[in-house]
Parts: C-alpha cells; sequence; structure tokens
C-alpha cells in the first residue's frame, strides 16, 4: 500500500497538486492504527492508504484536507473512546499520535509583460523563491538576456499564452503590459482563474474603464473584485524597483494569509 502511496504522491507533486501525508507516530492499547501507517490525503478529501479506519481516519482526513488548506503540518494525539474529553467517539479505546506533513507545489509568478517593471520583479520573486515566467509578444523584450533569472520566457500572443497556462491556486499572476488593450486581455484569461492572485497595474481610471469594458462582456461585479487593481501595496513607490517592491509586499500579504480581509476591503475602498 505504501507503494501506491508514494506513486500517487509523485504523480500529485508532477501535476502541481496539494497533498497531505498522515503519517502514525505513536497507538495505545487497542486502537487499530499502528505505528508507521500512513494515509495519502487531497484536497478534495480523497485519500489512499490507511491509519486506522473508522471515526478515526475520517477524523484525520478532515484535519488533512485543513492542513492543506493552511498550508501547515500538524501534530496530535486522539483518544480513540466517548468519555475522555477530546474522545472522537470511537468505542475501541486507546489513542493514537499522527503528524500530517503537507506537500505543496512551489508558487508559481506569472508576469504578463516584459517591461521595466517586470525585470526587477522578476529578480526579486526569484529571491523569494518563486518559479517565474514572463510573457509578452515582443521577442526583444521577452528573452532570456533580460530575465537571466526567470525560468521561462514566453513569447506571442499574451491572451492566447495565459489561457493556455495551468494556472492552479499556487499560482500568482501581476499584469503590466505595455498598454491598456493588453491589459484588459490578461484580465481577462486570468480573472476567473484558479490563481491565488491576480493584480493590474493602472490608474483608478485606467481600472474602471476596464471593469466596465469586461461588465459589458459579461462579467460579475464579483469577478472583478478578485483582481487586486490598483496593484501593490500603496508605500508611495515610484522608481521600477518600488513599485515591484510594492507588489510583492502585496502578494506576500495575500500568500501569508494575514490580514486578507480586512485588507482586501482596504484596496477596494482606495
Amino acid at each position: 500500500m505504501q507503494r501506491e502511496i508514494f506513486k500517487r504522491l509523485l504523480l500529485m507533486i508532477e501535476n502541481e497538486q496539494p497533498a497531505a501525508v498522515v503519517t502514525v507516530l505513536e497507538a495505545k492499547e487497542s486502537a487499530p492504527g499502528k505505528p508507521g501507517f500512513k494515509m495519502l490525503v487531497d484536497q478534495e478529501g480523497n485519500a489512499t492508504g490507511n491509519v486506522g479506519g473508522g471515526l478515526i481516519e475520517a477524523t484525520l482526513i478532515r484535519e488533512a484536507v485543513e492542513a492543506i488548506k493552511e498550508n501547515t503540518p500538524k501534530i496530535g494525539t486522539y483518544k480513540l473512546d466517548e468519555e475522555s474529553v477530546g474522545g472522537i467517539g470511537m468505542l475501541c479505546g486507546g489513542e493514537i499520535t499522527a503528524f500530517i506533513d503537507v506537500v505543496a507545489p512551489k508558487e508559481s509568478l506569472v508576469i504578463a509583460g516584459a517591461g521595466h517593471i517586470a525585470q526587477p520583479l522578476a529578480s526579486m520573486a526569484k529571491i523569494l523563491g518563486f518559479n517565474v515566467l514572463v510573457l509578452d509578444d515582443r521577442e526583444d523584450f521577452c528573452n532570456k538576456e533580460r530575465f537571466s533569472t526567470a525560468d521561462r520566457c514566453l513569447v506571442g500572443d499574451i491572451g492566447e499564452n495565459l489561457s493556455s497556462l495551468n494556472i492552479t491556486a499556487n499560482t500568482y499572476v501581476v499584469i503590466i503590459t505595455r498598454g491598456h488593450i493588453h491589459d484588459e486581455i490578461a484580465l481577462e484569461k486570468t480573472v476567473n482563474s484558479k490563481a491565488a492572485y491576480v493584480g493590474m497595474i493602472g490608474s483608478k481610471k485606467k481600472v474602471n474603464s476596464i471593469f466596465q469594458n469586461l461588465l459589458k462582456k459579461g462579467f460579475r461585479k464579483d469577478d472583478l473584485e478578485r483582481a487586486y487593481a490598483p496593484i501593490g501595496l500603496d508605500i508611495g513607490a515610484k522608481t521600477p524597483e518600488e513599485i515591484a517592491i510594492s507588489i510583492l509586499a502585496e502578494i506576500v500579504l495575500i500568500k501569508n494569509k494575514k490580514g486578507v480581509c480586512s485588507y482586501k476591503h482596504m484596496q477596494l475602498e482606495r
């Protein structure tokens, strides 16, 4: 069974799917699970392997899904009876201590637009550990000479290239193209994606104009409120490097889930 667990885990890693590996560390008295029992859980709660079955398994699946959502490993002890404080309602008695380890895909930063802000943004994002993809329709701008730290430079129609990408919940999208039309196309292709973050550069007037155009195309207001626009934290940034810092600071804030709700409300009121 462990072979099947690791085969599925490898496949999930290749497909950039988050997973949790549950391992029984200690089992006391008549606990059904034994030390070393493993179970692989995906973000939907589907499991491979077992840690004892019954309510303890259902409990650990729920805990694993929560750990995936929070991207935080955890260790816990579970009493397998009805009488003890914290008991989960089983009749066999005993207790199990289990470790839930989270295997999360590496975060990716997609930069739509290869202009002057994109260069420091790509370099700084790489320092933070992101996989960096830069795309543009101009080969003389989007190339490895200008973006030596980027993992990939993709040249071609911006809308078509964005549509072809596997954008997951670990993808962060920054829209900083050279013009209004390209920004609108990029937002149209990504705002309803699974991306953890979609940010678009521009003044309030430009952002409002693009939003109005997309509303006419059938997008809902709720869809557009997912976009962080104008982009970046308000730190009074002026240079390309300072703007890149403001964008990455916003992304890190969202990635680490620190005050997201209150921050989003504040950002929408800007």
